[in-house]
Formats: C-alpha cells, sequence, structure tokens
C-alpha cells in the first residue's frame, strides 16, 4: 500500500484587505478548495501563472501560514497551526527551499555555521557530531571541505542553491517544497541542480512539492502536476496525462504560450562533458 505523506483536503486561504473611511473591506480568495494526495518519493509540481496562489498554497503546506479553511494532513497527522502549537518532530517532517538562495542565506555566517544552525536549535547533538554531519551534507550536494569556512557572497548562484538545499536536508525532512528554485539560474545550471534533486530524492527517499511557472522543468522532474487558476486547482493529474491531454482550457492556453526549451538534451550534454 502507498505511503501518503502530503495530503490536503478542500484548503482555503482568503485575506482581508482593509478598506478606509468610506470604503468597505474586501476579501481576496487567494486558495479555493485544493485538495491532493501525494505518495512517499513522488514529486508533485504546481504550475501557474503568478498571482494564481501556488507560493500561497505552499506556505499553508510548509505551516507558515494558517488556512482559513480546509484539512492538512502530514503523515496522516493533521496539523492546525492556529489552533496548537507544532511540535519540534512536526516541523522537522516539512523543509522549503526558496527561489533566491542569496536571500534566505545569512551573508555574515560561513556556510558550516548555516547547515549547523538547523541542528542547534532543533536537536541536542554535540558539536562534534553537527559538524560532521554539516560536512557530509557538504558533500551530498556536490561542493567541497575547503566550502565549510566561506561566506555566501563567495559562491556563485548555483553554489548557492545547493548551500539552501543542503540546509533544508539537515533535519532528515519528509517532505520537502521547493518554491520556483532554479528559475533564477542559468539553463545549464538549472540542469545541474536538477540532477542533483534527483539524486538526492533517490539516496533519501524525499517527497518534493516543485513549485514552477517553467513547464520544461516541471515536464523534466515531476510524478504529478497540478495547474492553479486565480486559487484553483484547475487540472490534476500524472505528468503523462496532463502533458499529452490537457482536460481544462486554461492548462491548454499556458502550454501553447509557454516556450520550451529542452532540459534534457541540456542534461545530455553536461554527461559528455564530464566524460
Amino acid at each position: 500500500m502507498s505511503e501518503i505523506v502530503l495530503e490536503t483536503r478542500n484548503l482555503v486561504r482568503d485575506y482581508v484587505i482593509g478598506g478606509g473611511l468610506f470604503r468597505p473591506s474586501r476579501v481576496i480568495h487567494a486558495v479555493k478548495g485544493v485538495s491532493l494526495k501525494l505518495e512517499k518519493g513522488k514529486t508533485l509540481a504546481i504550475v501557474g501563472e503568478s498571482g494564481c496562489g501556488k507560493s500561497t498554497l505552499a506556505r499553508m503546506i510548509t505551516m507558515i501560514d494558517a488556512p482559513t479553511a480546509g484539512e492538512l494532513l502530514i503523515d496522516g497527522e493533521q496539523i492546525d497551526i492556529a489552533r496548537k502549537t507544532l511540535t519540534p518532530e512536526q516541523r522537522r517532517k516539512v523543509q522549503i527551499v526558496f527561489q533566491n538562495p542569496y536571500g534566505s542565506l545569512n551573508p555574515r555566517q560561513k556556510i558550516g555555521d548555516v547547515l549547523m544552525e538547523p541542528l542547534i536549535i532543533n536537536s541536542d547533538l554535540p558539536a562534534a557530531e553537527r559538524r560532521d554531519r554539516a560536512f557530509s551534507m557538504l558533500l551530498k550536494v556536490g561542493l567541497r571541505p575547503e566550502h565549510f569556512n566561506r561566506y555566501p557572497h563567495m559562491f556563485s548562484g548555483g553554489q548557492r542553491q545547493r548551500i539552501a538545499i543542503a540546509r533544508a536536508l539537515m533535519l532528515n525532512p519528509r517532505l520537502l517544497v521547493l518554491d520556483e528554485p532554479v528559475s533564477a539560474l542559468d539553463l545549464s545550471v538549472q540542469a545541474q541542480v536538477l540532477n542533483l534533486l534527483a539524486d538526492l530524492q533517490d539516496e533519501f527517499g524525499l517527497t518534493y512539492v516543485f513549485i514552477s511557472h517553467d513547464l520544461s522543468v516541471v515536464r523534466y522532474i515531476a510524478d504529478e502536476v497540478m495547474v492553479m487558476y486565480f486559487g484553483e486547482a484547475v487540472e490534476y493529474g500524472t505528468r503523462e496525462e496532463v502533458f499529452s491531454n490537457p482536460q481544462h482550457e486554461y492548462t491548454r492556453t499556458l502550454f501553447a504560450a509557454t516556450p520550451r526549451a529542452d532540459v534534457e538534451s541540456i542534461r545530455r550534454r553536461l554527461a559528455r562533458k564530464a566524460a
């Protein structure tokens, strides 16, 4: 039987915009009743234009924002941050990687300290073990031991994103939410980071929610695809179903309007270079 890591049931998120003296407040319906199930080791890509609600959904899944209505379940356990404080174990289960790695890294911290910080906050491991784990994770994301004592400004964008991924994995999460993790990178670097994510998923049995507007990337990495439009999930199915036979008019329009970049060919070219 499949192991369900993430489930949402009719998840809703509304924002109240304050009015003025002669103007009543109004409600923005950012996410409108989204339901999904995601199995262990699989990747769900959530796609759509800016403002469609995909990042708002990601914030609820990562337990940053509470839903207005609906249910969020992680490993079958209902999570309600509006009514109950999260336990350290619950917080460790879900981690997030943001679009801009430099903005999410403290420029005053050495990379080794960046990686050890989650362990300092969320565990009682001794300093030596924290250091060993940080060194090990640094190597797993393709960086070198000498990088341990360097600062974020000394790295390229692709290397910073590898550091952000390493930090997210320090607590051995069950679910990793990746919010546009390669959109700020060059195409060749995108391919390298996507290959790294695939390798880490295989090694650790990770489950991914991958937020993106780039359909070529989604086609390469996703097992399942959800298309969002004005806060609603208008299409949801396997990658093959959605790409080969889109049912919703918006999905067909989105596919037709998106230029295609062949990430797979970039991957093959990089492999030939490395040989």
